[in-house]
Parts: structure tokens; C-alpha cells; sequence
């Protein structure tokens, strides 16, 4: 049972579950902003007043394509917000962030991790350096 507290209790494990229940909740909410904003709005754009009714009949099989188009809108929008509200700024920060050169290291030949200019041995793969 220890190893699997220290898996569970592990900063991976709890980042992900954090970002697990956050997505969820932010899809309920996108899916709410499309149900009761976006699709009204381009409802009443189209003349139409709910996108959800829209459907047709096929040899006796009901096509629900009002409901798919309130999906899509729903999918686009999570899209580009996680875009413009994540993707992009991360971007910018990390290109703001850039990490400079050590002028106390050096690359490891074999491995290429950053190992101190004096030190004989790579301390990640134990290469003899020159």
C-alpha cells in the first residue's frame, strides 16, 4: 500500500486529476454558452429558433443534425478558447522565458544533459567526457 500512496500522492497524478474535473467542468460550461447563447443567436440569425428540434426522417430512422450542429459549435468553441486562452500566452511566456546557456555546463556528448565544464563523468549516463 505504500507505493501505491506515493503513486497516487505523486505532483503527476494530482496535476492531472486537477486538470481532469477543470476540463470537465469547462466543457459543461461551453456546452452551456452554446445551448443558451450561441445557438439563440444564430437562430435567430437564421430564423430558426432552436437548433436542437432540427431533424429529418429517413426510412422511418430520425436524424438528429440540430443536436450534432450544438455539438460542433460546442467542440469549436472549447478549441479555440483552450487555444487563445492557453496555448497562445504559454507560447509567448515560454518564448519570453527562454533559457539561456549555463556558461558553467556543457552538454554531454552521449546523452546531451547539462553536466558541469570540469566534471570527468556525465552524472545521467556515466559517459567519460573529454
Amino acid at each position: 500500500m505504500r507505493g501505491f500512496k506515493q503513486f497516487l500522492l505523486r505532483g503527476n497524478v494530482v496535476d492531472l486529476a486537477v486538470g481532469v474535473v477543470i476540463g470537465a467542468a469547462f466543457a459543461g460550461l461551453v456546452g452551456a454558452i452554446v445551448k443558451d447563447l450561441l445557438t439563440p443567436l444564430v437562430g435567430a440569425i437564421a430564423m430558426l429558433p432552436d437548433f436542437s428540434g432540427m431533424s429529418f426522417t429517413l426510412n422511418g430512422s430520425k436524424f438528429l443534425y440540430g443536436d450534432f450542429f450544438n455539438a460542433l459549435l460546442a467542440f469549436l468553441i472549447a478549441a479555440l478558447s483552450v487555444y487563445f486562452l492557453v496555448v497562445v500566452p504559454m507560447n509567448r511566456l515560454m518564448a519570453r522565458v527562454k533559457k539561456t546557456p549555463d556558461p558553467t555546463t556543457r552538454a554531454c556528448p552521449e546523452c546531451l544533459s547539462e553536466i558541469p565544464l570540469q566534471a570527468k563523468r556525465c552524472r545521467f549516463c556515466t559517459a567519460v567526457s573529454a
